[in-house]
């Protein structure tokens, strides 16, 4: 094992490699790992927990604040994928949430060549998206060594933004530019270095449970309800008159 190398770029060694195994004994393998994802969350409760008060206080105090999602590659496209849903869940404004993906936006649906070494494009975006001490900056990053995220967190600590690293290297550089550092230490994945896998289901459940909670500080939650949700089709038009018929029974 080099030491110089991320756990997670680390060859998978507690089985036949899984193009060795057969279907089922593949799937079985898969389930297994993608519990471990999940557990390696407990590992850094009080972390995430000290990420959801910060948060929160920082958000009251600075209304006109910013939560921002940093990454890039899959790590990018979790960030985008939580952040999206805020308004139509919980209603939070818009025009206080935004995104820094390496590539752009181009990048949530296309792999951009280079993009997460552009450290200079990384530093320009910092600068356009005008982050200052209102903002929160969440940067995630499997390896916690990508150079274009590691950037914006560096310019974004340096402008007094709230900061939060999530890394699954414990040895991730991006730690150094958080306040809070939470480390998800999924270690080695069953197809070497493939981090849409344990380190990206770790992730996601990492910013489910910090945005909700969140959310949930902020009274946007009534009795186990998205009491403040957007109704934005049939559907949810429908639930919204079940929440509120179910809240106004309480």
């Amino acid at each position: 094992m080099n030491k110089n190398i991320p756990k997670t770029e680390n060859l998978y060694t507690k089985s036949k490699p899984i193009d060795k195994l057969n279907t089922i004994d593949a799937i079985q393998l898969f389930i297994y790992e993608q519990k471990k994802a999940a557990l390696a969350i407990k590992g850094c409760l009080l972390e995430i927990e000290a990420a959801i008060d910060m948060i929160y206080k920082h958000l009251i105090l600075n209304r006109k604040g910013k939560l921002i999602y940093v990454g890039a590659g899959t790590s990018g496209r979790i960030g985008v994928q939580d952040g999206v849903e805020l308004f139509p869940t919980f209603n939070w404004p818009k025009n206080r949430l935004d995104y820094i993906i390496a590539g752009g936006d181009n990048a949530i649906l296309d792999a951009i060549e280079n993009a997460e070494d552009n450290t200079l494009t990384a530093s320009k975006m910092v600068k356009e998206k005008k982050i200052n001490f209102q903002d929160v900056v969440i940067g995630l990053a499997a390896s916690g060594n990508t150079p274009f995220t590691c950037e914006v967190m560096r310019k974004a600590k340096e402008n007094k933004a709230l900061t939060i690293s999530i890394s699954n290297n414990p040895n991730g550089k991006i730690l150094e530019f958080g306040k809070v550092k939470i480390v998800l230490d999924t270690a080695e994945e069953i197809i070497a270095g493939s981090t849409r896998l344990k380190a990206g289901t770790a992730q996601k459940i990492c910013l489910n449970i910090i945005s909700s909670m969140i959310m949930v500080k902020m009274g946007r939650v009534k009795n186990g309800f998205m009491s403040s949700m957007v109704p934005t089709n049939k559907k949810l038009r429908q639930r919204k008159l079940y929440i509120e018929s179910k809240n106004n029974q309480n």
